[in-house]
C-alpha cells in the first residue's frame, strides 16, 4: 500500500449546472470502483453532493444519493444564508479528505471553478488545474488557441454577447453564417457540455432560433460547419508525460450526436476504432499536443472528426472531466487500452499523487 495507509478520496458530484444527472452517473460509477474489492485496502472514499441550488450536502446524505437510497430530486434548497454566515461550506467535514476528485461536468465544475475553490485545501486534485480546465470549457478561447497552432479545424464563425433583440444585429449575424459556411452548421453555446445547447441547422430560416436556443447558456456563441464525419475520440491520462488510449468511435442513430444520443441511445461503439495506423498515430499527437497547449493534465477526452470522403482530420474539442458513466467513452477507451474502471480510478490517483 502506498503511503502506508488508506488515501481519502473526496468525491464532489452533483452542482448546479444544466449536467447535473450526468455528474450523478458518473460519480455512481466511480464510487463503486473504489469501492470494489481491489481498492478497498487503498482508499476510501467521502462523498460530497451538490444539489441544483448550490447547497452542499453532507457526506451521509451524499452516499446515500450514490447508493440509491436518496433521490436526489428530494432535496431542497437549504436555508443557511444570512448576513452573518456566508460560509457555504459550515458542518461539511472535509479536513481529512487526502485528494479530491471532483466529477461536476460543465459550468461551476469543468470550467475550473471548484478547483479554484478546492485549492485553498492545499490538497492534491485528480484532473486538471484551473487554466486547462477554463480553456477547454469555452469552446471559443479554445478554438482560438487551435488556430494559432494550426491545428485542424471545420471553418467556424464567433459571435460574442451582441444583442440579438437588435434587427440589424440579427440580420447581420444571418447574412455572415449563411455567406461564410456551407449549410448543414452546428450553433453552439461556448460554455457547456453533453451537446446542451446546441442545434443544428439546415437552412438559413432556422439561424436565429438556434442562435436563441444557444444564448439562453452562453450569450457567446459558436457557429461551426457540419461536416459528414465519422466521430473518433481518443484518451488522455498523464502529467509530465502525457499518455493516450487507443482511438474509438461513436456511430450513433440519431441525425447528429445530441444529448439524448449521449446517454439515451443504443449507440454502436467501435474500440479500436477501424482507421488506418497513419491516422491513428496522427490523432494520438495531435490529442497530446492540444492537451499540452491548453494546459490539461490528468485526464481528458480529446474528441476528433474524421471526414468520410477525404479522412482528413478535423480536432473537435477537449473535455477535461468526461463522463464516467455506463455508457461513457472514456472509461471504456481505457479498458480496451489495459485499465478496467477500478484500475483507472486508482490510476488517476496516483497521478494526481506524483506516483
Amino acid at each position: 500500500m502506498i503511503g502506508g495507509k488508506k488515501k481519502c478520496i473526496g468525491l464532489i458530484f452533483g452542482g448546479e449546472s444544466n449536467e447535473h444527472e450526468v455528474s450523478i452517473s458518473s460519480a455512481k460509477t466511480v464510487f463503486q470502483a473504489f469501492n470494489a474489492q481491489i481498492n478497498k485496502e487503498r482508499f476510501t472514499v467521502e462523498a460530497f453532493y451538490i444539489n441544483k441550488y448550490g447547497d452542499w450536502l453532507d457526506s451521509d446524505i451524499s452516499e446515500k444519493i450514490l447508493i440509491g437510497e436518496i433521490e436526489n430530486n428530494k432535496t431542497k434548497k437549504q436555508e443557511i444564508f444570512n448576513q452573518e454566515k456566508i460560509n457555504f461550506l459550515e458542518g461539511i467535514e472535509f479536513q481529512n479528505i487526502d485528494v479530491w476528485f471532483p466529477l461536476l461536468h460543465g459550468f461551476n465544475g469543468e470550467d475550473g471553478s471548484i478547483h479554484g475553490l478546492l485549492r485553498f485545501t492545499k490538497k492534491p486534485i485528480v484532473g486538471c488545474g484551473i487554466l486547462g480546465s477554463a480553456l477547454g470549457m469555452d469552446k471559443i478561447l479554445m478554438k482560438t488557441i487551435f488556430s494559432n497552432l494550426k491545428l485542424p479545424q471545420v471553418n467556424y464563425l464567433v459571435f460574442q454577447n451582441e444583442d440579438l433583440n437588435d434587427e440589424e444585429v440579427k440580420n447581420k449575424f444571418i447574412n455572415e453564417i449563411s455567406k461564410e459556411l456551407n449549410f448543414p452548421v452546428f450553433v453552439k453555446p461556448s460554455n457547456s457540455g453533453s451537446s446542451l445547447g446546441i442545434s443544428k441547422v439546415r437552412n438559413e430560416s432556422e439561424i436565429l432560433q438556434a442562435l436563441e436556443k444557444a444564448r439562453e447558456i452562453d450569450p457567446r456563441i459558436l457557429v461551426e460547419e457540419g461536416l459528414e464525419v465519422r466521430e473518433i475520440e481518443c484518451g488522455i491520462i498523464g502529467n509530465t508525460k502525457l499518455f493516450p488510449s487507443v482511438i474509438g468511435e461513436v456511430k450513433y442513430e440519431s441525425d447528429w450526436y445530441d444529448y439524448d444520443s449521449k446517454y439515451h441511445s443504443n449507440n454502436k461503439i467501435t474500440i479500436p476504432a477501424k482507421i488506418d495506423s497513419k491516422i491513428t498515430k496522427e490523432i494520438k499527437e495531435i490529442a497530446i499536443q492540444s492537451c499540452r497547449a491548453l494546459n490539461i493534465f490528468g485526464f481528458a477526452r480529446v474528441d476528433f472528426f474524421l471526414e468520410k470522403s477525404s479522412d482528413k482530420i478535423f480536432i473537435n474539442e477537449i473535455n477535461t472531466i468526461p463522463g464516467f458513466t455506463k455508457n461513457s467513452m472514456f472509461p471504456m477507451l481505457w479498458k480496451a487500452s489495459g485499465l478496467n474502471i477500478e484500475q483507472l480510478v486508482a490510476k488517476l490517483v496516483d497521478i494526481s499523487l506524483g506516483l
